[in-house]
C-alpha cells in the first residue's frame, strides 16, 4: 500500500509540474507583451568632435507566436539610423532571444540575460565601414519594468575613436 501511495503522489507531482510549464511560457510572453506600444527617447551621441543630439522613436508590435517585433528610427544632425528586429521567448530552449538589423549594415542576435525583473540583450558585431576599415558595432537592449534602455556603441578600430549613445525610452 505504501508503494502504491508513493506512485500516486509522484504521478500527481509530475502532472502539477507539467501543468506549470506552459503557464511559465505564457507568463514570459505576457511579460514581452507589456512592451507593445510606441516609445520615444532622447540622448546625445558622445565622441567625435562634439556631442550631437540623438532622438529616437521605437514601435513595438505583436509578432508571430511567441514574438514581439520592433522598428525604430534615430536621428542625428545629418544622419538617420533605422533598426528593426524581434524579441522572442524560445520555450523549447527556456530563454529569450533578440535579433536586430539596421540600415548601417549591422545585424546581430543575442540571448537574453535575466536578472530579477530585468532582461538584457548584448548584440555585438565586427564589420567594415564605408571606407573598408574595421568597426566594432554594438547595441544593448535592456527591458526593465515599464522602461526600455538602448545603448549604442561604435568603435573605429583603425583610429580607436568610440561613439556612444545611451537612450532611455518612455511611452
Amino acid at each position: 500500500m505504501t508503494m502504491r501511495l508513493l506512485r500516486v503522489v509522484l504521478a500527481a507531482l509530475v502532472l502539477q509540474v507539467a501543468a506549470m510549464v506552459p503557464s511559465f511560457a505564457q507568463d514570459q510572453m505576457a511579460l514581452l507583451n507589456t512592451y507593445i506600444g510606441d516609445w520615444r527617447g532622447e540622448s546625445a551621441l558622445i565622441g567625435g568632435d562634439r556631442n550631437e543630439p540623438f532622438r529616437c522613436r521605437l514601435s513595438v508590435a505583436q509578432g508571430d507566436v511567441g514574438k514581439i517585433n520592433y522598428t525604430g528610427r534615430c536621428t542625428l544632425v545629418n544622419a538617420t539610423l533605422s533598426i528593426s528586429g524581434t524579441i522572442a521567448y524560445k520555450e523549447d530552449q527556456g530563454r529569450y532571444e533578440a535579433a536586430m538589423s539596421s540600415n548601417a549594415g549591422y545585424t546581430g542576435l543575442a540571448v537574453g540575460r535575466v536578472s530579477g525583473d530585468t532582461i538584457s540583450f548584448d548584440l555585438r558585431e565586427q564589420a567594415k565601414d564605408r571606407a573598408g576599415s574595421d568597426v566594432r558595432i554594438g547595441a544593448k537592449i535592456v527591458l526593465v519594468r515599464d522602461t526600455i534602455q538602448v545603448d549604442f556603441e561604435v568603435e573605429f578600430n583603425e583610429s580607436g575613436e568610440v561613439l556612444t549613445a545611451a537612450v532611455p525610452f518612455s511611452r
